[in-house]
């Protein structure tokens, strides 16, 4: 097992090296000049010259950071900095030939060239050996030292997959605090704090993808990891181990998800699904197959989407109803015909910049859609109506936010009898369509510039199919009223999300640029209206307080709202806390 160098070793290891290479170039260099037979008049400046240069060279690349690269990470960049170091000591130090001329410290100019050469061979081979060792020599007899980041039982199926078969990897450490100071597989076993205080080195690290994977990618990284990949897809033939996304990066993993809860909720019930092809509702449709559903239902007004998820999901024999939620007779006709158990509303216009541009048919699609979809579901005695809802109707900036946070009113409101409706209220999906993920990667593959709108801007995310657990987990608790949020953890600022696509690429060098502020956006999104909100059984489920707003003037408000020439004065009228963000 290899000890790390620390950070004061290595930079106390180079300035030695450079300082004993630049005395050996200056020495070599008055050799080579005076054909190994260097005059003893010259012997002074043998010294002066090893002084300046030892001083102005290691200053520089102190000043310069060249003591703080890895010695097995020197790249192309870090050879152009070395370079300019050459050039700005080397040009100081012809200035200082010159100038000795007059205190009489003669120094042949032909040294200053000789030197130049000798020293910067010297100085960048050995910034280069250890990278060339490690990729042209070490790699080709041996695989990478490795360590595995996993729990005991996922620890063993990672070592059956990269052992006695030419994956690259030899494993030397396991950690697992469960198991620490014992063996697995014939491998050591170290508790994470050991890893951290002993500070093993390794060429590569494969981490179970069920681990805090974010905080352990960050510690790696610090230790300069060479190779960070990631185990997923555990079976009985092995593991599937993958690059890092930023996917990976920013999965949660809720702690108290109750499957059997969900299975309970689900399993053979008639669930209907509106906006079935989209991010939401798709995932939804998979995960509500998979937990049993008796009959699938899967409405969306578009052909291509519909005919996607239903190709996907095909095992299911789901039922495709080509339908919009404004048109109500239609869905009254649905709803008459399956009669679904439960329904989940996932039917809506989500982009805040399109919406901005589109108030009419968003408060159409949004809330006449919504309420079409609530009230049919309580016409045909739905047992569950679930609402999936956004972190934008809090406090909105935005018309699309104004208009799920008057769904939300509906929901609470409305006169529900035997149905019990819920909404679940939660921030941005990782990958979903319009998102940052899918703009960042294709701006990335485009070689940049990754656009963002504003240096400090944060959203909180989560995976899709993590949200989508969580809302038919809040489905399965609600009791009819509640509108459920989900712990999305810590904001996260945009600007930082970029950075790290760019390092999980490869592509640091891609620019970022700010592009302000779009109609409707704010800095800040809100989960939570305020501090009276309920908690739930799980963790990672809380209910907000119930606004009270009487059913009977609500609907004649929205009634109004289709209505009326002044529908944004309209939306701050039904949502007082509105305040609509038009900065461009």
């Amino acid at each position: 097992m290899k000890i790390r160098q620390t950070v004061t070793k290595r930079r106390s290891f180079f300035i030695l090296s450079d300082i004993l290479i630049i005395f050996a170039s200056v020495w070599l260099s008055f050799a080579l000049r005076f054909d190994f037979a260097i005059p003893k008049i010259y012997i002074d400046e043998v010294y002066f010259s090893f002084f300046f240069l030892a001083i102005t060279r290691v200053s520089f690349s102190y000043f310069l950071h060249i003591y703080d690269i890895s010695w097995r990470h020197f790249s192309l960049s870090d050879l152009v900095k070395l370079n300019y170091i050459f050039i700005f000591s080397t040009t100081l130090f012809l200035i200082f030939t010159f100038v000795g001329r007059y205190i009489d410290i003669i120094i042949p100019r032909s040294i200053i060239a000789i030197e130049f050469f000798v020293s910067l061979f010297l100085i960048l081979f050995l910034k280069i050996s250890k990278r060339f060792y490690l990729e042209f020599y070490r790699n080709n007899i041996q695989d990478k030292d490795t360590i595995i980041i996993a729990s005991g039982d996922r620890a063993n199926i990672i070592l059956k997959t990269i052992t006695g078969r030419s994956t690259g990897y030899n494993p030397i450490a396991i950690i697992d605090d469960v198991y620490k100071n014992m063996r697995i597989g014939n491998i050591p076993v170290y508790s994470f704090d050991d890893f951290l205080s002993k500070d093993l080195e390794c060429d590569a690290a494969i981490v179970d993808d069920t681990v805090d994977i974010q905080n352990i990618y960050s510690k790696l990284k610090d230790r300069e990891v060479e190779e960070i990949k990631i185990a997923s897809a555990y079976s009985d033939y092995g593991v599937k181990i993958h690059e890092v996304s930023v996917e990976d990066l920013l999965a949660r993993h809720p702690k108290d998800l109750d499957k059997t809860a969900i299975e309970n909720f689900i399993q053979n019930k008639t669930v209907l699904i509106t906006g079935a092809g989209g991010s939401i509702g798709s995932e939804i449709a998979r995960q509500c197959g998979s937990f049993g559903a008796k009959k699938l239902i899967l409405l969306d007004h578009s052909e291509y989407n519909l005919y996607s998820i239903s190709e996907e999901l095909d095992m299911y024999k789901p039922i495709l109803i080509m339908q919009s939620v404004v048109n109500k007779e239609l869905l009254d006709l649905t709803f008459s015909k399956y009669k679904p158990e439960i329904v989940i509303h996932a039917a809506a216009y989500k982009h805040v910049p399109l919406v901005e541009e589109n108030i009419y048919e968003a408060i159409l699609n949004n809330i006449i859609g919504t309420k079409n979809t609530i009230d049919v579901a309580i016409k045909y005695g739905a047992e569950k109506f679930v609402l999936i809802s956004t972190d934008k109707a809090v406090r909105p900036t935005n018309v699309m936010g104004t208009t799920k946070r008057i769904c939300e009113l509906y929901l609470q409101n409305v006169l529900s009898g035997s149905t019990e409706v819920v909404a679940v209220r939660f921030g941005n999906v990782l990958g979903s369509s319009g998102s940052v993920i899918p703009k960042f990667k294709a701006q990335i593959e485009a070689g940049g510039p990754i656009t963002v709108t504003h240096p400090d801007v944060t959203r909180y995310f989560m995976l899709i199919p993590e949200a989508c657990e969580l809302v038919l987990q809040a489905g399965a608790i609600g009791q009819g009223g509640e509108i459920f949020i989900l712990d999305m953890g810590e904001p996260i600022k945009i600007v930082d999300l970029a950075n790290k696509m760019c390092e999980l690429s490869g592509r640091e060098d891609i620019q970022i640029e700010f592009s302000g502020l779009r109609p409707g956006e704010k800095l800040y999104e809100e989960l939570l209206i305020n501090d009276s909100d309920a908690k739930t059984k799980y963790e990672s489920i809380t209910v907000a307080s119930k606004t009270i707003y009487d059913i009977n003037k609500l609907n004649m408000d929205i009634e109004e709202l289709i209505s009326c020439d002044y529908k944004l004065e309209k939306l701050k009228n039904i949502v007082p806390e509105f305040k609509h963000n038009i900065a461009r």
